[in-house]
Order: C-alpha cells, then structure tokens, then sequence
C-alpha cells in the first residue's frame, strides 16, 4: 500500500503545485502564509458562506462565466479592453484578481481594507471612451454594481452546481449580504443583500447589455484561445463548456457561443468531475480556513 500511496501523493502535490502557481503567482505561497498567518480581526468568520464559496475549486468555472457575463456591458468591456492588459498578461490579472479575493475573504481586516484602497486607487485612474462614444470611468458607481452583481451570481451558481458543500437558502442569502460588505467598501452603492435583490439588481442592468466586437473577441480568446499549457486544453475546454452552461440563454446567445444541455454526458458530470479532481489536487496544500 506505501508503494501505491507515495506516487499517488506526489502526483498530487506536483498537479497542485502547478495550478497554485498558475493561479497565485511566484510569490503565492509567501502571500497565502501572510494572508492565513497574521492575526487579526477578519471580515468573515471561518464557517461564513463567503469563505465556503470562494475556497471551493467551483471558483474555477464561476470565475470564467462572470468574465464572460461581465463582457456584456459595452462600457465595462471597453475598460478592460483599453487598461486591463489581460491579453499581454491574462495569468498576471488572474493572480491579482486571485489575491484580492483571497485578502479580503480570508486576510485581517486591516489587510482587505488596504487591498480595496489599492483596487480604488486604480479605478480611479481607469477612464476613456468607449468605441460607441460614450465616456467611461470604472470608479462609476453604476459600472461597479455591474461588475459585482455579474460576478456574485455566477460565484453562486457555480458553487450551487459543483461545489462540494452546496448552501441553503439561507446561506445563499448570506453569500449576498457577505459580498456586499466588499461592494460597499469598493464604492458600490446599494448592493443587493439577498437572492431576490441580487435577482431584481441583474435584471434591471439588462436592456444596457450586449456583445460588442471586444465582447466577442474576448469570449474567443477565453473559450477557443486560453493561454494554458496543451495537456491543459481538455480539462480547460471542460470548464470553459461548464462555464457557459451557467450563463443565462440570452447571454450565451449574444456572445455567439453554443450552448449543450447542462446535463449532458458532456457538460455537467465532466464539470463535477473535473472541479473535484481540482480540489483533490489543492486540497493537500491548502491551510486551514
């Protein structure tokens, strides 16, 4: 049995080793050790749902599908295109991305006010004007409930599809009204703070929403053209086609991207399977919350 079991976990640590640094960075184990190590006050409690959420590897596919959602705003779209740099360094945003949401949900309460302090510095630099000639500014309150609302319900679904821990209503509730703590800190106004506001929230921003050709050209760019290693592109096109079965059918429709029944031999089981393999590979290295 030694002899099974040894290979087994080094092949274990080697798969999560390389997804850790995909998505930390070089400096990942250093930030995650001050990150869990300081003591402190924190934002949230261990056993609070937003810790649930965002340490479960349905993050993987929630991340993708609010990208995608988030593209739909032609104005939230045009500033990403024009300051992001995510094409340059995709890995480099996704990393800070990562950091800031590993700082506010699990860091000191003075660590994740000072991350949000550096997200709003950036803001308010990030100004222009949008291809169809309209001005944007990303420190706009009505871009940023967008950007939050797109981004908590696609979390949210993808931990209600694939997570390992599914929350109920009530703790779904909760993951609404934690999140807002960090809206309101990042200069959100009035962020929902239950299932039915967060519903009420998405469906208002609708008739201001559609895919622009930086749209269009990031779902490609995401979906048929991501910069992951080849032997990643299968389970990478598993999550990408998991992704899109979270989106709303008009979304998926207006990013032009097929769309196969979710619980298909190819879409759902392949999603569950591969989320847990994910979380089987990280789990070893991962600290307690």
């Amino acid at each position: 049995m030694k002899r099974i079991a040894e290979p087994a976990s080094a092949l274990r640590g080697r798969i999560g080793h390389a997804i850790f640094s995909r998505v930390a960075g070089p400096d990942g184990p250093a930030t995650r050790a001050r990150i869990h190590g300081t003591p402190g006050p924190r934002w949230f409690a261990p056993e609070s749902p937003v810790r649930r959420v965002h340490g479960d590897a349905s993050m993987f596919i929630g991340g993708l599908s609010a990208l995608l959602l988030q593209s739909l705003h032609p104005l939230a779209m045009a500033a990403v295109a024009a300051h992001s740099g995510f094409r340059g360094d995709p890995w480099g945003r996704l990393q800070r991305t990562s950091t800031f949401l590993a700082v506010t949900t699990y860091g000191t309460a003075d660590s994740a006010q000072q991350a949000v302090d550096r997200v709003r510095a950036v803001h308010d630099t990030v100004r222009g004007t949008a291809p169809d000639g309209r001005e944007y500014h990303a420190s706009d309150p009505h871009l940023l409930r967008w950007v939050h609302v797109a981004e908590v319900d696609m979390f949210l679904r993808a931990h209600q599809r694939y997570g390992a821990r599914p929350l109920d209503d009530a703790g779904c509730d909760g993951y609404v009204a934690g999140m807002a703590r960090i809206a309101t800190a990042l200069g959100v106004p009035d962020p929902p703070v239950d299932l039915a506001e967060l519903a009420e929230r998405l469906a208002a921003y609708r008739p201001e929403l559609h895919a622009t050709p930086d749209a269009l050209a990031t779902t490609r760019f995401l979906l048929l053209d991501p910069p992951v290693p080849l032997l990643a592109r299968l389970p990478y096109g598993v999550l990408a086609a998991n992704a899109v079965s979270l989106l709303p059918p008009w979304a998926s429709r207006a990013l032009r991207v097929p769309r196969l029944p979710a619980d298909g031999l190819c879409v759902r089981p392949l999603g569950s399977a591969v989320t847990a393999g994910i979380r089987w590979a990280l789990a070893s290295a991962r600290p307690a919350a």
